[in-house]
């Protein structure tokens, strides 16, 4: 499973959202079920960022947001992000997929 996070962060407000952003990676880093995490900024947009993970499914993506230390440092950041969806998975392990905006 992929989850991919887009933030929009004002330039001015940049170091302090990486230092958000890098203390939940590290979090994240000691989640069981974490196959790998990447921060990046676009290169066009500034002001645009990602953080983008994937996991061994879904059940361990939520359970490594469940944790008390994932819901005080990551969880917070997340908050953040632009309001669209971010969880992908491969469409042959899916099955019949309804959107839940159709």
């Amino acid at each position: 499973m992929i989850v991919l996070t887009r933030f929009r962060v004002p330039v001015q407000e940049a170091p302090a959202f990486l230092a958000k952003a890098e203390a939940a990676v590290e979090v994240l880093n000691t989640r069981v079920g974490l196959l790998s995490v990447d921060l990046a900024r676009n290169l066009d947009e500034p002001e645009l960022w990602t953080l983008t993970t994937r996991w061994v499914d879904v059940g361990s993506y939520r359970r490594a947001l469940s944790s008390m230390e994932s819901k005080m440092v990551v969880v917070p950041m997340l908050s953040m992000a632009i309001d669209e969806p971010s969880a992908y998975e491969q469409a042959d392990l899916v099955g019949d997929n309804v959107p839940r905006m159709g």
